[in-house]
């Protein structure tokens, strides 16, 4: 089990980047959230099994057709265990 804080710069918000990834995310069974950054990034927390995490990482490098992904960070953290489904966060 793995868990990814993830950054995400480009063109990434007003293209319908956090429904996406919250799609993309609970067809893997992924856990966790995205968000918009007041700085233009999206942000998410994804954890779940690593293959479905890895996969979801590769899918957040390109993101819906309309956004343009310029950089993406990644920090793996200590799995955790304690979210039950992926949101889109409005804080």
């Amino acid at each position: 089990m793995k868990r990814v804080h993830v950054y995400i710069s480009g063109r990434v918000q007003g293209v319908c980047f956090r429904a996406m990834t919250q799609q993309t995310a609970l067809n893997l069974k992924l856990t966790g959230w995205v968000r918009n950054m007041d700085d233009g990034r999206v942000e998410a927390l994804l954890e779940g099994e690593d293959a479905a995490v890895d996969q979801m990482v590769v899918w957040c490098k390109t993101g819906p057709p309309a956004a343009r992904v310029d950089d993406i960070e990644i920090i793996e953290k200590p799995y955790m265990g304690n979210m039950r489904s992926f949101h889109i966060s409005y804080s």
